[in-house]
């Protein structure tokens, strides 16, 4: 049966079963591919055959994922002179490139330059584009489309009913993509280039966290055989976190970027044990990087005799003064501990086969490299440069006060290095209940003593939370590659939160990276923001606060309730609705709710958890809150979120995020007062 030619919307919708062959093909051709011909070996065979799987993987279609959810019809073909009279060309924008058995392209990736104008085309700046088109789903298929004449100066600019609808869609499940709805000031920072470091402050509901992730897919597609070579890594707060993430980069068809928390990158240690603030805080600082630098080569000590290699019936000697020399020249140099060790045995036997050439002998590199392992070489280099393990070095700076007094003077106070001294001294690395904070002391040393291996590429989310020395670790993992560096100063929630980003981005090693800002909130509904932004003066003075651009204004209501019930009762409201609903309390409250919802026949799940159309509640630990979204949260007990945490500030931080993680209505439920910043 024939298409009308005068029915738009079944074009599109054959246009979209079309595209979903012709990528079946495209996966079935790769399936099909016989590299039994082509392996020179069975290594070459294993990673052909696992690039092939992955690229089966990228090219699945995801019956609930529009395979493309905008059009493009240009006045001139891209790239032409414009001359008068050009053809234009028509481009469907999706999630991939797909193309016919042609090669004709009937999808282009949304990545690709000629999709920029899908984001960045306005009324003022058309950027040749005569119309822009955008479809509505639902479940997968069109539903309806969306028209901007661009380049027509009678038509007014409006704002997009299906964009905000996209926007504003209830979510179930993990976090999704938002390439249908990215916008002018995120496109700007997703394309920016793989050579710098970009910093984006972003309040709640600008989209940051999607703005990092769609950057990390565009820098893939712009970027692939550099990225293939030197990796790329995407940075989260905790496992739930990540576990919330997880499937927009596959679901752009990336399937090798990996995801770790920082306490993952520096897991040398066993985790059992846990430091007070005051503690954390000085860990956390970057003096300690000079403290364990001194308590490392302290352990250098120059030499006072030669050293004498006996070689046949001849012995020679390198003098105590030329050995000093050597070794201040390595420390000079200024290179890994481990290396310089490494350096030592050569530059002495070289010293050795100085004296050889004298005597009117010919040693070449193998004689050299005897002379480096002679038992008296080693035995010199052993005592004047020893190896040292970077866990007991720091096992001993927070078991011996005399050694961390030495390494710690005019650096750390007394105070100071009481606060990081362990009670009770640890026997052995195994033995000791090591914390977070103990294991980037760890990892630093680690570091001096040999080079941490350097990534291409390194999104760091939530970056405020961390301290110094966290930075530190962080950055050693992009030392050659750049970094996308996503935070808000104002949900900072830990005693040692960053307070300027030029000072994190300095301890990162980042100090020429460009620091943007989104202020614009497309999840945040106006009456929440507003609420919540009730806190910024007393938490970060001097940030700009986010401007809600929703025409929905969302549901908002502070209720006084009796009891545990009442809370109950409210979750009940928000479940009547569409999308997801999170329970945000303070940990100490946790158990108690999670009683009450289930004697009330509730069911609900844990952070991280995927919800499903039977079970969209979650219980949400406040201190596990960053960084989620539901579509309606119930707040229980604000006065105790401030209270669980160490310090007003850090509270009132940790009430700000739970407040805004909702992205259709908040029910803020209290039997105690209100923290009075909420006026």
């Amino acid at each position: 049966m024939s298409t009308p030619v005068d029915d738009p919307l079944a074009r599109e919708r054959s246009h979209l079963a079309a595209s979903r062959a012709a990528l079946r093909a495209m996966r079935e051709d790769v399936e099909a591919l016989d590299i039994s011909d082509v392996s020179a070996n069975w290594v070459n065979a294993q990673v052909l055959a696992r690039q092939i799987e992955e690229r089966v993987k990228a090219l699945a279609d995801l019956s609930d994922t529009p395979l493309f959810f905008g059009r493009l019809d240009y006045l001139h073909a891209p790239g032409s002179d414009r001359a008068e009279g050009a053809d234009g060309e028509r481009f469907y924008i999706g999630r991939r490139h797909v193309h016919d058995q042609d090669g004709d392209p009937m999808v282009i990736d949304w990545r690709a330059p000629v999709s920029q104008p899908f984001y960045r085309a306005s009324k003022k700046d058309p950027m040749d584009i005569a119309l822009r088109r955008r479809f509505g789903y639902t479940r997968g298929d069109i539903t309806a489309y969306e028209d901007e004449h661009l380049s027509d100066p009678g038509e007014a600019a409006r704002t997009s009913k299906l964009l905000q609808q996209e926007i504003e869609r209830p979510r179930v499940g993990p976090m999704r993509d938002i390439v249908a709805t990215i916008q002018p000031e995120q496109d700007e920072i997703v394309r920016s280039g793989l050579s710098g470091t970009v910093c984006v402050q972003g309040g709640p509901g600008t989209g940051k966290t999607a703005v990092g992730l769609h950057r990390v897919a565009y820098l893939l597609y712009a970027h692939r055989e550099r990225l293939a070579r030197t990796g790329t890594l995407v940075i989260g707060p905790n496992r739930s976190f990540l576990s919330y993430i997880e499937q927009v980069l596959p679901a752009l068809g990336e399937l090798t970027v990996q995801q770790a928390t920082v306490e993952d990158l520096v897991a040398h240690v066993e985790i059992r044990g846990t430091d007070d603030a005051t503690a954390a805080v000085v860990k956390g600082d970057a003096r300690m990087a000079r403290v364990l630098r001194r308590a490392l080569y302290s352990h250098v000590t120059p030499p006072t005799e030669p050293v004498v290699v006996v070689r046949g019936s001849r012995r020679w000697r390198v003098p105590a003064y030329e050995l000093a020399d050597i070794v201040g020249e390595l420390l000079d140099r200024d290179i890994r501990y481990g290396a310089a060790r490494e350096a030592l045995p050569q530059r002495i036997a070289h010293a050795v086969l100085v004296q050889m050439e004298r005597s009117g002998e010919a040693p070449d590199d193998r004689v050299q490299d005897a002379v480096a392992r002679n038992s008296a070489v080693k035995a010199a280099v052993k005592a004047i440069w020893p190896p040292v393990d970077p866990a007991k070095l720091v096992l001993r700076l927070l078991s011996d006060a005399e050694f961390l007094a030495t390494h710690a003077e005019g650096i750390l106070d007394a105070d100071e290095q009481k606060a990081i001294l362990w009670a009770k001294p640890a026997r052995s690395v195994k033995s000791a209940r090591w914390s977070t904070a103990d294991a980037v002391l760890i990892d630093e040393a680690t570091d001096l003593v040999q080079r941490t291996h350097s990534l291409g590429h390194v999104v760091l989310d939530e970056a405020q939370d961390l301290s110094p020395m966290q930075y530190r670790a962080v950055g050693r993992r992009c030392t050659t590659g750049s970094a996308t560096v996503l935070g808000d100063l104002a949900q900072g929630t830990t005693p040692w939160a960053t307070r300027s980003w030029q000072e994190a981005l300095t301890h990162l090693g980042k100090q020429d990276a460009v620091i943007e800002e989104l202020t614009a909130g497309f999840r945040v509904p106006t009456d929440v923001i507003t609420y919540a932004s009730r806190l910024l003066p007393h938490i970060a003075p001097g940030l700009t606060p986010v401007v809600s651009i929703r025409e929905n204004p969302g549901h908002f209501e502070v209720r006084q309730v009796s009891g545990t019930d009442d809370v109950v009762a409210a979750c009940r409201e928000s479940l009547r609705h569409e999308g997801s609903t999170g329970l945000i309390a303070a940990d100490a409250r946790v158990p108690e709710l999670a009683a009450a919802l289930t004697a009330a026949g509730i069911p609900y799940l844990g952070p991280g958890e995927e919800t499903t159309e039977d079970t969209r509640l979650t219980l949400v630990p406040a201190s596990l809150a960053k960084g989620l979204e539901y579509d309606y949260v119930v707040l229980d007990e604000p006065s105790a979120v401030v209270d669980g945490e160490p310090d007003e500030r850090t509270g009132l931080r940790r009430l700000y995020v739970a407040l805004t993680r909702a992205v259709s209505g908040l029910t803020v439920t209290h039997a105690a007062p209100l923290p009075e910043q909420l006026g």
